[in-house]
């Protein structure tokens, strides 16, 4: 991933919430058929090893957990929110009229190597782990055991596990921090307008920080 320096975010802890607030990940594999994307849901564990461990699990029908093998290198992709930035959006357009349209986002690129997890134990640990997280703000939250054993049993069969070992841990924050904090400013202005608060607030709070480091 290309990284300009004033898009860097190194900061390991500040990837681990991105990650952990934006967990619906792209897992990029590479096997003897080419390259493949898998959409899953990770459970990060930012306790273990230097970057974290990344758990998931796949379709026993997907053929993916075949094509890989334990060890392989992997990529997993986290995205924190996207825009548009109009260049009408920014108060120098008008006065210098040297502005072009861009795009702004967070990501993160976790890469690893993968663990093909295919025992009923990992799998049964990982599914609770990922209920019990993102069941916390229902009302009434779902429990593996609200489901008849023997069903949740044959569903948790149909699965497989994907553990992956960070190695590296890459940031990108484009957040307009090579504009000036004005510029930030508007452009958040009518972002959040539109409803796009994510980016919006995230660019206010670049903002903010330039307003305090600038001379």
């Amino acid at each position: 991933m290309y990284i300009p320096s004033h898009f860097n975010e190194p900061r390991i802890e500040v990837l681990h919430g991105l990650i952990t607030q934006n967990p619906l990940g792209l897992l990029v594999t590479h096997s003897h058929r080419g390259l493949d994307v898998n959409h899953l849901p990770f459970h990060l564990d930012a306790s273990q090893g230097e970057f974290g461990i990344l758990h998931a699990h796949v379709a026993r029908a997907n053929p993916v957990w075949q094509e890989i093998s334990t060890g392989d290198r992997v990529l997993a992709v986290f995205q924190a929110g996207d825009a548009y930035i109009s260049p009408q959006w920014y108060p120098s357009k008008h006065e210098f009229h040297k502005q072009v349209p861009t795009w702004n986002y967070r990501v993160a690129h976790a890469h690893g190597r993968v663990t093909i997890r295919d025992d009923e134990r990992y799998v049964r640990g990982m599914v609770g782990r990922l209920t019990h997280t993102h069941e916390a703000s229902q009302p009434v939250p779902w429990k593996m055991s609200d489901g008849p054993r023997e069903y949740i049993d044959m569903m948790l069969k149909a699965i497989v596990g994907i553990e992956i070992e960070i190695t590296s841990l890459l940031g990108k924050s484009k957040l307009g921090q090579n504009k000036e904090p004005r510029d930030i400013e508007g452009a958040a202005a009518a972002l959040k307008a539109l409803g796009e608060n994510t980016i919006g607030e995230a660019m206010l709070a670049c903002a903010a920080a330039k307003r305090q480091t600038d001379p």
